[in-house]
């Protein structure tokens, strides 16, 4: 039982540190909006065709 109990442990560790990484990314990295621009061929912008 030593080994099942070890092997959740480290689990648990590792799942804590996925977990504060994540928290840490999203709470302290600010994203830079920047201007898109997409492309939109003519043949998208007429209403009959298909």
């Amino acid at each position: 039982m030593p080994t099942l109990f070890r092997f959740f442990a480290i689990l648990a560790i590792l799942a804590g540190l996925v977990f504060a990484a994540m928290f840490a990314l999203a709470n302290f990295v600010q994203p830079t909006p920047r201007e898109m621009i997409v492309t939109i061929p003519a043949s998208k912008l007429q209403p009959g065709a298909r």
